[in-house]
């Protein structure tokens, strides 16, 4: 059997869904985290599944390369470190690990709060650094433009490690950010900086061309 065969016979897609962090209810319905989802759209099934909102679709490798911006390759590979799945040719499929203990649960959706933090923050900045870029040699630098510059490059890195990290470094990040409050702080800056872009947009679309 090739990689992708033995994840799929392996790992259910409601029960890699529910690994990474969404509720899905008796139905098998969840929140869609491919859009933004108010009511649940999106149905998991063993085999696939399909969101009635944004139309994704596919089975458990599609959905976590979709979730976390993998190959499908790559998506495997990470289902098969995260459920205990041997991939070594001739060694029988292992049913996966059943996540039943509650911290494990809680890593889980903080990895996911993680995760979705700093890639807002990150398409935050990749925003200001080309909205907020000088036009000529002799203008000001903008801050924002500043922090782009200087920020970028991190918030890239960190999000790669939860993305194609090892195990231990996703937890090590994880445990880092989560226990300093940098998660927490950072959740409310983007919010407060998307604010005030949006209230700038606004007051600038009723001015009065002059």
């Amino acid at each position: 059997m090739t990689i992708y065969e033995t994840i799929k016979a392996a790992v259910p897609v409601r029960q890699a869904a529910e690994h990474y962090g969404l509720r899905v209810n008796r139905n098998g319905m969840a929140c869609c985290p491919f859009h933004n989802d108010r009511h649940p759209s999106l149905k998991l099934n063993e085999d696939y599944f399909y969101c009635f909102g944004c139309g994704a679709k596919g089975d458990v490798i599609d959905f976590v390369a979709k979730l976390f911006d993998l190959s499908n390759f790559e998506a495997a590979q990470r289902l098969a470190e995260d459920f205990g799945i041997s991939t070594e040719p001739g060694q029988a499929v292992a049913a996966p690990h059943k996540t039943k203990r509650p911290h494990i649960r809680q890593f889980r959706e903080d990895e996911m709060l993680c995760f979705r933090v700093l890639t807002d923050y990150l398409h935050l900045l990749e925003d200001w650094k080309v909205r907020y870029a000088p036009k000529t040699p002799e203008d000001k630098l903008d801050d924002r433009f500043v922090e782009a510059c200087q920020m970028l490059d991190h918030i890239e890195y960190l999000a790669d490690i939860l993305t194609v990290g090892t195990l231990e470094e996703r937890v090590a990040l994880v445990d880092g950010l989560m226990k300093e409050g940098k998660v927490a702080f950072l959740q409310d800056y983007v919010a407060r900086k998307k604010k005030e872009e949006l209230h700038h947009e606004q007051r600038s679309s009723t001015e009065p061309i002059r």
